[in-house]
């Protein structure tokens, strides 16, 4: 299988407990989107400690196995071969994706590596094109609008900018930022893979209809 064909997903959903209700559990969250029919999970917790977050991995790793899911770890490569992950996800201060790449094929987990998939952060068509240039399979992009958990990295960079991203790369882009129901056809219309969400879903009342909301606009 290409690796493209790898990418069979268009709805990417990333972690947060923080907006977790205090009586459910990330686990039971996430299970709501897997019913709902999410197909790749980014475990993103980066202040748990690490004994902590493979814990979690664990249980990530199994949840979204029963559903025939991917499961991504934020940064912690170790971590995501330790629970035969899919794959990992890179922000700008991460180590490269083709450093990343080496210890994979070094791990000799051969069937597992050549599966194995990187997406990268990125915010700017710079850090689009690198990325591609280092070996990362997809990238997020943005944040398209505004939104409280990407305000560090800058202002808004709007739907156009997708367009000059897919002219300028050929790895798949997953818009970030600000995404809900009535921009998805902005996004997609101007050329985004998919897009990435984190308190569209995870903020939602009802996470499993939710989730199939977003998942029936995407087509």
């Amino acid at each position: 299988m290409k690796r493209d064909e790898l990418i069979d997903f268009k709805l990417y959903l990333i972690t947060d407990r923080k907006l977790v209700t205090r009586h459910l559990s990330l686990v039971t969250v996430v299970g709501k989107a897997l019913k709902g029919g999410i197909k790749a999970v980014q475990l993103r917790e980066k202040d748990l400690g690490t004994r902590e977050l493979l814990d979690m991995a664990y249980k990530m790793r199994e949840l979204t196995n029963k559903y025939e899911a991917k499961l991504f770890i934020n940064d912690r490569i170790d971590i995501a071969l330790s629970v035969e992950a899919d794959g990992v996800h890179l922000g700008q201060n991460s180590i490269p994706a083709h450093a990343v790449r080496k210890v994979v094929h070094a791990s000799r987990i051969t069937h597992h590596a050549s599966r194995f998939l990187i997406g990268v952060s990125t915010h700017t068509i710079e850090e689009a094109r690198e990325a591609e240039k280092s070996g990362a399979d997809f990238i997020t992009f943005g944040p398209i609008y505004s939104t409280p958990s990407k305000l560090k990295y800058g202002k808004p960079i709007g739907a156009d900018i997708i367009r000059k991203a897919k002219a300028e790369i050929s790895i798949p882009v997953f818009a970030i930022g600000g995404i809900k129901q009535d921009r998805i056809k902005e996004v997609m219309d101007a050329g985004a893979d998919g897009v990435a969400l984190i308190s569209g879903i995870l903020g939602a009342k009802d996470i499993k209809e939710k989730t199939k909301e977003f998942l029936k606009l995407l087509g």
